[in-house]
């Protein structure tokens, strides 16, 4: 499976696009404000996981600071 992410500021380009997928029998999906926030939110931890765990309190202390 492949897929593709676009951004665009036009809603209506957006929408366009995404009609042009389903004809093609290409599933698209309109994200919210909170879907595109999780995968951010996803894609900044992969990127950053290390395999290493901390304490959390250790962990708030940092933060706190």
């Amino acid at each position: 499976m492949q897929t593709l992410v676009l951004k665009s500021d036009s809603a209506v380009d957006i929408k366009l696009v995404a009609g042009i997928a389903k004809k093609m029998g290409i599933k698209a999906k309109i994200l919210t404000e909170e879907e595109k926030e999780d995968f951010g939110m996803l894609s900044a931890i992969k990127k950053e996981r290390t395999g290493h765990h901390i304490d959390s309190e250790d962990f708030v202390k940092m933060l706190k600071k």
